[in-house]
Order: structure tokens, then C-alpha cells, then sequence
């Protein structure tokens, strides 16, 4: 699919982006003609996904910057970097950033369900409300924040407690997000992926994940490009009129 540069020059954040479907998104924004600021706890990762995205304007640079999406502190951090290198906050806001530690409820522990809400949960309100915050000190209306959900937040998944309810509170947050926003013209929308191959599908057996194909409609897994196509639409001024929505991109599975 060919970009059509319907975000020439806006400036993204996208955090999660050393990899997987993050990594997927900052380049599909950097195809739409974005400058992209790809924030990850990975940070050699996050500068290889800089590294390899396609050159914005002339005088324009993508940057990497590191950042633990849960901590209040790294994440004003990050805004005060991004600040200081661009003299603007952004435009666009994709949070992507995401952990399993997977286990069955009666194993779960409280340490790894804490850790899993921290980053899922809490490091999309932390980077939600910082951005949005920028957004509207900046005097400029507009903007638009990506939440990336998932399927398994709407209708569980087996082994996933932690995951399933931190997804389930990332699209609660957004919705209220985007209520809350609107008066700013600031759009809200979350992105709930199916199975889709990541480094998280990585750990799984591939007898599981032949089973998981066989039960979309479509037949297939999803490809993180496919989601980082919705997150462009979603971004761009074709989805004006669209916020506080989530969408799903799971090749009609659970229908």
C-alpha cells in the first residue's frame, strides 16, 4: 500500500517502538511523511527502528529516546527531551508499549500482575495525560492519541488475567479519554490487534499458533503491519470525525 504523506511533517510519539507492532507503526507514520520519536525501555532497540525509518523533510531527523512508559519521572523525562530537541510537543501519540508474563489465575502472582498493570495500564494513562497535556498548553487545537488494546481485553484469554484486564482498562481509559479531550479536538481511539506475530507470539509452541489461525475467519495470523495501518488512518485527518472508538483488527475472530 502506497503512503499517501497525510502526516507530512507532524511530529509522533510512539513508545513500545523497538519492536513488533510498535516498531511497525513508526514506520508506517515515517511513510505518511512523520517525524517520528521512537521511546522504548529498549533503547539500542528503539535506535535500530530509527535507524532504519525512511528520511522525513529535509533538516528533519527522527530521534530514539529511552523511557520506562510506568514511571511518572521517565516519562516528564521524555517530554522534557522531546521539548528540547523539537521546540514542540506532539502531534501524534501511538502507545504501544506492552509486557505479558503470562499464568493461570490460581498462579498468578502479585508481583507479576502489578508489573503487567504498570506498564500496560498505567504507562498509557502516565504518557496519555502527559501528551495531552502538551497538546493543550500548546495553545494549537487537535491531535490525536492511539491506545493499542487488544482483543483479549474485550473477551479473555486463557493463561492472561493480567493481560486481558490491563488491555480492558487501556480501552476504559480511552474512552474516557476522548470524552474528556474533545473540547481540545483532541481525538482518542484504541486499536484492539487479534493474534498478530510479535515477539510476544514468538514464546508461543507453533502447534498454539496454528490452533490460533485456525480459528480466524481470515486464516491466517495478523502482521503488525496491518495494525500499523489502522494507527496511520487513525492519526491522520481521514479519521476526523472518529474518536473514543476502538477497532478492531483481528481478521473477524470472536464474531
Amino acid at each position: 500500500m502506497a503512503a499517501a504523506r497525510r502526516l507530512r511533517s507532524a511530529l509522533a510519539l510512539v513508545t513500545g517502538g523497538s519492536s513488533g507492532i510498535g516498531r511497525a507503526v513508526c514506520a508506517r507514520l515515517a511513510q505518511e511523511g512523520a517525524l517520528v520519536v521512537v521511546a522504548d525501555r529498549n533503547e539500542a532497540g528503539a535506535a535500530e527502528t530509527m535507524q532504519g525509518l525512511p528520511r522525513g523533510e529535509p533538516g528533519q531527523e527522527h530521534e530514539a529516546f529511552g523511557v520506562d512508559v510506568g514511571s511518572a519521572p521517565s516519562v516528564e523525562e521524555l517530554m522534557t527531551r522531546i521539548r528540547g530537541r523539537f521546540s514542540a510537543p506532539p502531534r501524534v501519540c501511538v502507545n504501544c508499549a506492552g509486557i505479558t508474563m503470562d499464568e493461570f489465575l490460581l498462579k498468578q502472582t502479585e508481583a507479576a500482575f502489578d508489573e503487567v498493570l504498570r506498564v500496560n495500564l498505567k504507562g498509557t494513562f502516565l504518557v496519555t495525560q502527559a501528551v495531552a497535556r502538551r497538546m493543550v498548553e500548546g495553545g494549537v487545537p487537535g491531535g490525536s492519541i492511539i491506545n493499542m488494546g487488544s482483543i483479549v481485553g474485550k473477551v479473555g484469554n486463557l493463561g492472561q488475567v493480567s493481560y486481558s484486564a490491563s488491555k480492558a482498562g487501556v480501552e476504559g481509559l480511552t474512552k474516557t479519554a476522548a470524552k474528556e479531550l474533545a473540547r481540545f479536538g483532541i481525538r482518542c481511539n484504541v486499536v484492539l490487534p487479534g493474534f498478530v506475530v510479535s515477539p510476544m507470539t514468538d514464546k508461543v509452541p507453533a502447534k498454539v499458533l496454528q490452533k490460533f489461525a485456525g480459528m480466524v475467519p481470515l486464516g491466517r495470523l495478523g502482521d503488525p503491519a496491518e495494525v500499523a495501518d489502522v494507527c496511520a488512518f487513525l492519526a491522520s485527518d481521514d479519521s476526523r470525525y472518529i474518536t473514543g472508538a476502538s477497532v478492531e483488527v483481528t481478521g473477524g475472530l470472536f464474531l
